[in-house]
């Protein structure tokens, strides 16, 4: 026989019904079985107790000023417009202002003490500072990358190489989802209050790790996902014996080839398939009551920071295992005073409710709240007026929230400039390691072989941020 009519032979219909594993129930029953039995290292707790189950990552995209926001330096107030000294930034990378003349830039905020803490936060942050003894402020974050793509990209992989995989996908690698009706890995953006830069899909995605584990961007306006619905004339049972058939050739080309990439395919047609009952429902805000929209401040469906805030609520109880926001305007080389005021608008009561209500869920304590961007700003004035603030990686601030994380702490310090970080200086690499530890991952331990080498998300860096654990 020969090879030509032997493949006939072996896809005839008694035979493609016996190999696809009796079709789309089955292979669902696989799913529920064994829900990440393609790349997986493990279930949750893989090494130690987890802290938490989720993350919510509060992307702050375009830098914002940690002189304006956790940061307060007496010493920039007192020196505004003089000559920044030369032996803070000689011999410093900086991103816009080579060769410019050098001057301090004072903060262009009050900062008040809130909380039994005593947290100091700009005043331009009077919800958050409602949270002062339940948030950590990390004030010595440093990083590698001093423009915004880089940036992210080292932030998000932990590598300023791109297409590695993102903290999500890693996340999502060695714990897998908690969901079976939508992705395990979500991302949604907005933008407002400053130059909003563009984002790329491949900050969320899964590098050389199967494609599964990649994050799956919701649209913040209309339909979360495209072509959610049928088209007219095709009924959801239609549209369900052609998943079904699908997944059967599918499953005969994976008896013969060991191809997770093929797993993959099955499980996201699978997934596609129940998402089509799942998005409407979680995109649908009128069971949320008024009060509850208000106090977010958004207007459901409106692609703001704010309805995005709600949305990550609804999907982490929907048990989306990560979910990132990026907010896209916090690139100030200019009119950093004017438009750090519509941005912080934006995002400090939204933020702020997002915690309460995950605490008046109960919610909270198994969730790990992050919010920050990819790098700080410039102690020195830029752009006309001097009012704006250069890209600067050598020192910025973040904060984090929910299980496992030490209420009311202030970690570490940038000296008497803002410059550098000085006590306890904090890589990204530190961060992922913290963040994978309250999953209950040692970050040494998560590891995936590519082109012969076993790589992690912390590469071979990484310490926890002990000072900030509870």
């Amino acid at each position: 026989m020969s090879p030509f009519s032997k493949y006939v032979t072996d896809i005839n219909r008694r035979t493609f019904l016996r190999q696809s594993l009796s079709s789309l129930g089955a292979v669902a029953l696989g799913d529920l079985l064994a829900p990440d039995s393609f790349g997986s290292v493990s279930t949750e707790g893989l090494h130690h107790p987890a802290k938490v189950k989720r993350i919510i990552h509060l992307c702050m995209a375009g830098g914002p000023s940690h002189l304006e926001t956790f940061d307060y330096k007496p010493v920039l107030a007192a020196q505004h417009g003089q000559a920044m000294p030369e032996s803070v930034t000689a011999g410093e990378q900086i991103a816009q202002l080579q060769g410019a003349e050098l001057k301090v830039k004072g903060p262009a905020f009050k900062f008040s003490k809130y909380g039994k803490s005593g947290m100091e936060i700009s005043d331009r942050f009077p919800q958050i500072a409602t949270l002062a003894d339940e948030i950590a402020v990390v004030r010595s974050m440093y990083t590698e990358q001093i423009n915004h793509d880089p940036a992210h990209t080292f932030m998000n992989t932990g590598s300023i190489i791109p297409g590695r995989p993102s903290m999500g996908a890693w996340t999502m690698y060695g714990l897998g989802s908690l969901s079976s009706d939508l992705p395990g890995y979500v991302v949604l953006t907005s933008q407002g209050g400053g130059q909003a830069q563009p984002i790329s899909a491949r900050q969320w995605h899964n590098g050389f790790l199967p494609s599964k584990h990649q994050g799956v961007e919701l649209q913040s306006k209309g339909d979360p996902v495209y072509y959610v619905g049928n088209p007219d004339g095709i009924s959801r049972e239609s549209q369900g014996d052609l998943v079904e058939t699908i997944n059967g050739l599918n499953n005969h080309l994976a008896s013969n080839r060991h191809d997770p990439e093929i797993a993959t395919r099955i499980a996201q047609y699978e997934l596609a398939y129940r998402m089509q009952a799942s998005v409407p429902e979680l995109a649908d805000f009128s069971n949320e009551p008024q009060t509850i929209l208000d106090m977010y401040g958004c207007e459901p469906g409106d692609g703001s920071y704010a309805s995005n805030c709600l949305m990550a609520r609804r999907l982490a109880e929907r048990g989306v295992r990560f979910i990132q926001l990026y907010h896209r305007g916090w690139d100030h080389h200019g009119g950093l005073k004017r438009n750090f005021e519509t941005v912080s608008d934006m995002v400090d009561k939204p933020t702020a409710s997002l915690i309460k209500d995950l605490k008046m869920r109960g919610m909270l304590d198994d969730t790990l709240i992050i919010w920050g961007g990819e790098f700080g700003r410039t102690p020195m004035s830029q752009g006309a007026g001097g009012d704006g603030r250069d890209h600067h990686i050598k020192g910025f601030s973040i904060f984090l929230a929910g299980g496992g994380i030490k209420g009311g702490t202030t970690y570490g310090s940038t000296d008497d400039f803002g410059y550098n970080a000085e006590e306890n200086p904090t890589a990204v690499h530190d961060l992922h390691a913290t963040m994978l530890h309250l999953l209950g991952i040692d970050h040494k331990r998560l590891t995936y072989k590519f082109q012969g080498r076993d790589f992690r998300l912390t590469d071979v860096h990484g310490n926890l941020i002990k000072g900030i654990l509870a």
